[in-house]
């Protein structure tokens, strides 16, 4: 047996996130989520690695409420973020803790009214800059901590807008905004910033002269976009050092000398034209300049210690490795060879460096890459053991392109020979790829229930060249639905699949490829559709950041590919999931389709109400279901709901659900 046999051993199982290195690459630290005593919540603590991998992880904090965002000083101390309430005091919002390189406790550097929400600091000077809200009429601090007060002791949430947008995921915008204080005597950086800073990244320069913010601004339409801004520590003066009309300009990285700043920027997409993100440099007082024509859609970049080399990752072929990009010549060498997915990378001295890998082999941990390109694994938490194998399995589209697919398939089968049922799990956002493990969506779940889950990126998915991509663009129910049935057709001619019992499952875009596949075929036996896009010309208007999804939504695209207008083709039993605080996929989508399921499609309830479809809503959730105890009972129900249609054998639900 393993924790996947089990819901209540597989959400017990201690999480790995973020990562932080001290300047000398002498100290790594590390965040470890474990499951509260009560199993609604993951507590998170900070934990030391032994940077050579020798030694096992040592635990520094033990908050009854967690620490998050470790980073260190140019001195050596451990800076996070914090909830620690004296005895018979309310809890108060996160703040800025220091733990001393020395040793002892930790100590509360800085309190504000509304919270701290994240710390960056210089590697070389004694310089810490703290993001934090601040209400939008507040003269100041203390008129901050009054008026917050005064809500608070009133009732009153109102939030009045002035602009767009005014929701994010799954929390409501405002009336506070994002601001940034140098922490050495709370100085505001960025007074009355509006909107500007919000989701946005920042780099502080390694002397701690100035820091790099991406900035946003409107754009017709209620659109956003953003440039650089270059924020001097000394003077607080505001300079715009990069922009471009027709891009989102983001993730500043700068250089150790701090003469240059690299950058991502993603062009604004057209009804005709995906976007493509580029790796940008700019040497101050200078044009910024694309770096090569390099086809690939970098998604994170910093500088190597020395500031010779880009470390820059990138989705590639269902992996995520790390490579290196010459910031003169834009020449890019892959730096790491194995089949991870790498996020969260430090560099340090020596060209080495460290950060969290992943795949579907495995969950997120540390590991060190010295300048060889040999990698050593971290002591951190046990990895777990896996019910099954994955292989890589490829089709051939219509259309003549290659759609390459991960295929787990459960222990089992090997010996008796017997075929698993067939799940289709098709990835969300779209421009994503099934690379990494994932909590929330993961496979192994189904495997040790016996199934064979298919893991395929379809037209749209990135790691596969801006062709890939244009090939969706605007048709979502074209090359995506394809090549989805012909990565179905190939691991349904797998000897370990059961072509005849098959199933198909998706999450926000997966979700509405769910409901397309729905309403074009007959081919599978059940249909999980959670956080679903049902009508497009509903969601368009009203997810939380209409302007983006408008570029590619025209009356015509919403026209040819809105899987509503197919609904009496739909004879396909369907599990409908939504959570009510979903503003990405707004409820209204799962409220629709669940209705005209049941009185508009090929497989309606009868006239008494009974209907084979089901509807599970989460009135406190929103677009991932993230409560422990509320993701259980989605394993449960989805497990259930197949295995009624998949296996012919009726599972009990959770007596939960009341």
């Amino acid at each position: 047996m393993t924790p996947f046999h089990d819901l209540d051993d597989y959400f017990a199982l201690p999480r790995v996130a973020g990562l932080a290195v001290a300047p000398g690459g002498d100290r790594v630290v590390t965040t470890i989520g474990e499951l509260s005593h009560d199993r609604t919540e993951y507590i998170t603590a900070l934990w030391e690695l032994d940077p050579h991998g020798v030694q096992p992880a040592r635990r520094l904090t033990r908050g009854a409420n967690g620490e998050s965002g470790p980073v260190f000083t140019a001195g050596g101390d451990l800076l996070f973020v914090g909830v620690r309430p004296l005895p018979g005091q309310d809890e108060p919002p996160a703040a800025l803790w220091r733990l001393p390189a020395a040793g002892g406790e930790a100590v509360e550097e800085l309190a504000l009214p509304g919270g701290v929400s994240a710390v960056h600091t210089a590697r070389r000077a004694a310089r810490t800059v703290v993001t934090a809200p601040v209400l939008a009429g507040a003269t100041g601090l203390d008129d901050d901590r009054r008026l917050r007060a005064l809500r608070k002791d009133t009732k009153v949430s109102a939030i009045l807008h002035t602009g767009y947008p005014v929701r994010h995921w799954d929390h409501d915008l405002g009336p506070d905004q994002p601001h940034l204080f140098d922490a050495d005597g709370v100085r505001d950086l960025t007074p009355a910033p509006a909107g500007a800073l919000r989701d946005t990244e920042l780099d502080v320069s390694a002397d701690g002269r100035f820091v790099v913010t991406a900035w946003n601004d409107g754009a017709p339409g209620a659109g956003l976009r953003s440039r650089l801004v270059r924020i001097d520590m000394g003077t607080g003066a505001h300079t715009t050092v990069a922009d471009d009309p027709g891009a989102d300009l983001g993730q500043p990285a700068v250089s150790p000398d701090g003469t240059r700043v690299a950058f991502l920027r993603e062009t604004t997409s057209t009804p005709a034209r995906a976007p493509r993100i580029t790796l940008c440099c700019l040497t101050f007082g200078e044009q910024w300049v694309e770096l090569g024509d390099w086809d690939r859609w970098p998604t994170s970049v910093c500088w190597s210690a020395d500031g010779a080399q880009l470390i820059v990752t990138a989705d590639d072929g269902g992996r995520g490795p790390i490579f290196s990009v010459d910031p003169d010549s834009a020449t890019v060498t892959r730096v790491t060879a194995d089949e991870h997915t790498y996020s969260d990378v430090r560099t340090a001295p020596g060209g080495v460096i460290f950060a969290l890998r992943s795949s579907y082999l495995t969950p997120p941990h540390p590991v060190r890459i010295d300048a060889d390109g040999s990698v050593t694994v971290l002591p951190c938490v046990a990895l777990p053991v896996l019910p099954g194998r994955v292989e890589e399995m490829t089709a051939t589209a219509p259309d003549g392109a290659t759609v390459r697919s991960w295929l787990v398939l459960p222990d089992g089968p090997d010996e008796d020979g017997a075929a698993a049922p067939l799940l289709l799990w098709i990835h969300g956002g779209p421009l994503a790829s099934w690379n990494a493990w994932h909590w929330r969506w993961n496979p192994w779940l189904l495997a040790a229930h016996g199934y064979a889950v298919l893991l395929p990126d379809p037209a749209l998915s990135t790691g596969y060249g801006q062709a890939f991509i244009q090939r969706g663009w605007g048709a979502w129910g074209a090359a995506p639905y394809t090549d989805l049935m012909a990565a179905t057709d190939a691991a349904c001619a797998h000897p370990r699949v059961d072509a005849a019992r098959t199933a198909a499952m998706g999450g926000s875009f997966g979700g509405y490829m769910a409901n397309w596949i729905a309403g074009h075929t007959d081919r599978f036996d059940a249909i999980v559709t959670h956080a679903s896009l049902w009508a497009l010309d509903q969601f368009g208007h009203t997810t939380d950041g209409a302007y983006w999804w408008v570029r590619e939504m025209t009356e015509q695209m919403t026209q040819l590919n809105s899987p509503h207008h197919h609904v009496g083709n739909i004879r396909t039993p369907m599990l409908v999931i939504h959570g009510d605080k979903d503003y990405r996929v707004p409820i209204g989508e799962g409220l629709r389709l669940w209705y005209e399921l049941l009185s508009l499609s090929g497989l309606p309830a009868d006239d008494a109400g009974a209907s084979p479809h089901r509807f599970l809503y989460y009135p406190t959730e929103g677009h991932w279901i993230g409560a422990p105890q509320h993701a259980k009972i989605w394993y449960q129900v989805v497990i259930a709901f197949l295995d009624t249609h998949l296996f012919g054998r009726e599972v009990g639900l959770p007596e939960l659900l009341g």
